[in-house]
């Protein structure tokens, strides 16, 4: 399998879209096999390299996942792609490993009070999660990388504030326990570009070397700032998902994730460049516009396209 520094080089920003799984955990509808098939074939075309797949959960809970295993070989067969699948438990950790994903993402909430609500276990066990996935990952012939999320790192919809120390502490219990990255998600989206640049720095400076990921929501429009402070913190993995589809149970009149159009505008602005064609990106907006014309889609980018000058690019 391949690298931590294959899959994520230090020297550029990586832009993961997660669209197909986070994007979809909540819909009332969802596309068939054959759209993501082409949905993810739109993306790579227009040079996005990371998806997050889907879920593995029965497909009876989770019918939009029921494809996940033809998703990985989606990707597998595009050269320079890399696929993720979250793994919520043992069971999902064990299927995950008899495919070829890049990524198992686990989750462990910030708060006790989430956690139980989420998963039904404890932060500590949620952590003895992350380390049981990747002692299964290290007995396996694949072994991808193990990618412990903390959500509600910037506040909980349940318990409320969240205390930087306790994400920073549950970061480090997961690099303790063998996680090749960490992620930080402003699952519900309270957070500001301050208490996000804040986390990030403390976050660098707890990974060193290593990159840690930020996962934003733009629960209440604050998306597009806190990538920009994430950046500026030193960030270079963030989440995106097209057309801003996404949402949390615990987060009520939540839009979704940031945009991921506009996350690559952003990007570009600042500098970073990141190897994706804006039209093509915004062109696959017209498959869940297809497939789930009941789903609301956002980006300003997709509203307004980008200026018609070749200076926009920083």
């Amino acid at each position: 399998m391949r690298s931590l520094a294959e899959i994520y080089p230090a020297d550029r920003v990586t832009l993961r879209e997660v669209g197909l799984r986070d994007g979809l955990q909540l819909v009332r509808t969802f596309p068939s096999t054959s759209a993501k098939r082409d949905w993810i074939a739109g993306e790579y075309a227009a040079g996005v390299r990371h998806f997050e797949i889907g879920s593995f959960l029965p497909a009876s809970r989770m019918p939009q996942f029921a494809d996940i295993r033809e998703m990985i070989k989606t990707v597998a067969r595009l050269e320079g792609a890399f696929s993720m699948g979250l793994a919520l438990n043992e069971r999902g950790a064990i299927d995950a490993l008899e495919t070829e994903v890049d990524e198992i993402v686990c989750v462990v909430s910030a708060t006790e009070e989430h956690s139980q609500a989420n998963m039904r276990r404890s932060r500590d066990a949620a952590v003895k999660l992350v380390g049981k996935v990747v002692e299964l990952r290290n007995q396996s012939q694949g072994k991808p990388l193990v990618n412990a999320g903390i959500a509600m790192a910037f506040g909980c919809s349940i318990a409320g504030t969240v205390d930087p120390a306790e994400v920073l502490h549950l970061a480090e219990a997961c690099l303790e326990a063998g996680a090749d990255i960490i992620g930080i998600a402003d699952t519900v989206g309270f957070a500001g570009p301050r208490q996000v640049g804040g986390l990030c720095v403390e976050m660098k400076r707890l990974c060193g070397d290593r990159p840690f990921l930020v996962h934003l929501h733009d629960t209440r429009g604050m998306a597009i700032a806190n990538a920009s402070a994430a950046l500026d913190a030193g960030a270079r993995i963030l989440d995106g998902s097209l057309g801003g589809l996404g949402g949390c149970p615990f987060a009520p009149g939540a839009t979704g994730n940031i945009v991921f159009e506009d996350l690559v505008y952003l990007c570009e602005t600042m500098g970073f460049r990141t190897g994706i064609d804006m039209d093509a990106l915004t062109a696959v907006r017209a498959i869940p516009e297809s497939e789930m014309p009941g789903e609301q889609l956002y980006g300003a980018i997709a509203r307004a396209k980008p200026p018609n000058t070749m200076d926009w690019r920083a």
